[in-house]
């Protein structure tokens, strides 16, 4: 009798549990998308675990940087159970992502909680490039990111500032050392990249770095 009553206590206890955990699981992602970073931080002293990943596989943190939901994600890199280290089906990381959206200030707590600066493949200076944002490029530099990080296809930083990025990333990149001659695996070098986008002024910074490392008479 006293054993069927204790299992009896368990089971409700355990049922309570599931669905608090249930209930706690719908008010984080909705917290994370309303912006909401008092709820956010209520949940987590709750004990709800940050790194729970919604039905589609995302971390409450990567939704935030991902929507824009900047409080939300400031209170997530605060919280120190939170993995920063954390990768979606492109290999995108939540450094990256900041670094892509231009949130210097998460960039910048994302590096001091040990973010991956230089992952292989596709990396946070990749992105910084591509939405032309200085400031978390210099940062970015500044941790050592590697200038001439190749992508999967061996695309550098360079080349997404001069397709996709600004005339001023471009010229940030080359001041700083990057190599304005390699090429990806289709054989396009940063040049060609700035002619694919219209990008005369970008092409012209390029092809000036690309004579200034060619030996006189052979440009």
């Amino acid at each position: 009798m006293r054993n069927n009553l204790k299992f009896a206590v368990y089971l409700l206890l355990s049922i309570a549990v599931s669905l608090a955990h249930a209930g706690s699981y719908e008010d984080f992602f909705q917290a994370v998308k309303r912006d909401d970073a008092k709820e956010i931080n209520e949940l987590l002293r709750r004990g709800f675990d940050p790194n729970t990943i919604d039905p589609s596989g995302r971390p409450g943190l990567f939704i935030a940087l991902q929507e824009g939901a900047l409080k939300a994600a400031d209170a997530l890199v605060e919280w120190p159970k939170t993995k920063v280290e954390w990768r979606n089906a492109k290999d995108e990381s939540p450094l990256m992502m900041a670094a892509l959206k231009g949130h210097k200030e998460l960039v910048r707590k994302l590096i001091a909680r040990d973010a991956d600066v230089n992952k292989p493949g596709w990396a946070p200076l990749h992105y910084a490039a591509t939405g032309g944002h200085l400031e978390i490029m210099l940062m970015l530099l500044e941790e050592h990111a590697f200038i001439d990080a190749q992508s999967p296809n061996k695309s550098t930083p360079l080349m997404m500032a001069a397709m996709y990025g600004s005339t001023p990333a471009v010229r940030l990149l080359l001041e700083a050392g990057a190599d304005p001659l390699m090429r990806n695996e289709l054989g396009l070098s940063a040049v060609d990249f700035a002619q694919r986008a219209n990008r005369p002024d970008a092409a012209q910074l390029i092809a000036a770095a690309v004579r200034n490392r060619q030996p006189k008479g052979k440009w």
